[in-house]
């Protein structure tokens, strides 16, 4: 366990090393164009996974079809992980983020250059309308929405509601909704440094057609997310335990 906990303490001091040697490197390139940003993210997705592989021990899949165009991608959030996975995977994913990662060094302006929309906590309501018009309007960058429904990161066996958020986003657009389960909380905790071997999975799961009522949809896509990632999670050797997370 000491020798796991040091692999991944190197992995991660490499990691954001590399999340600032490649950050800057594209820098000036994405900077003038949305497409060099989205290349410069992936690339740097791929050495993450690259080097989580030999480094630590722990793989990485992606199942399931990948979205493509306008749709919005709902996926669970489990840690770091599965964003490096959406990320590196879909087409040009964009995502509803904290407003303060607007001011991470380097992160967070590539995160507004692609596109991704910043939230604040307790007006969400209100920025996801204004989102929704600028999308309908044509002021927003095309691509694939991702929307953590729980609106935090979950730990495995950590049961939390559903937030209506996403249906309002939904209903807004009028797009399809493509589900997204994991288990990488399994491998990848929210917290802290050891990093576990294994095999992390992200999976689309089968979309949700537009124009639905809330009661359906946000039914629909807690059951697929919630069914589709236990399974994940037991395949990966995690016992599931019912349980609520505090304050949410």
């Amino acid at each position: 366990m000491a020798l796991q906990w040091m692999r991944s303490l190197l992995f991660i001091i490499q990691m954001y090393l590399m999340m600032a040697i490649m950050g800057l490197t594209f820098f000036i390139p994405a900077l003038l164009s949305r497409k060099a940003a989205i290349f410069g993210m992936k690339c740097y997705c791929a050495w993450v996974r690259w080097t989580l592989s030999w480094m630590v021990g722990l793989t990485s899949e992606v199942r399931g079809p990948v979205p493509k165009g306008e749709v919005i991608v709902a996926s669970k959030h489990q840690s770091f992980l599965d964003i490096i996975l959406l990320m590196g995977t879909l087409p040009a994913g964009k995502f509803i983020m904290k407003r303060e990662l607007m001011y991470a060094p380097i992160l967070g302006q590539y995160a507004l250059r692609i596109g991704c929309v910043p939230v604040n906590r307790g007006k969400r309501g209100k920025a996801i309308k204004k989102m929704a018009e600028d999308v309908r309007k044509g002021r927003s960058n095309p691509g694939q929405l991702i929307i953590y429904p729980q609106g935090t990161r979950i730990a495995p066996g950590v049961k939390a509601p559903y937030k209506v958020g996403t249906y309002v986003l939904y209903e807004q657009l009028g797009q399809t909704c493509v589900p997204a389960a994991t288990n990488v909380g399994v491998f990848w905790p929210k917290r802290g440094i050891l990093r576990k071997p294994g095999h992390a999975v992200v999976e689309f799961l089968e979309p949700i057609p537009a124009g639905l009522d809330q009661k359906t949809f946000m039914t629909r896509l807690e059951t697929r997310v919630e069914t589709r990632s236990d399974i994940l999670m037991r395949d990966a050797g995690f016992q599931i335990a019912t349980e609520s997370q505090p304050g949410l």
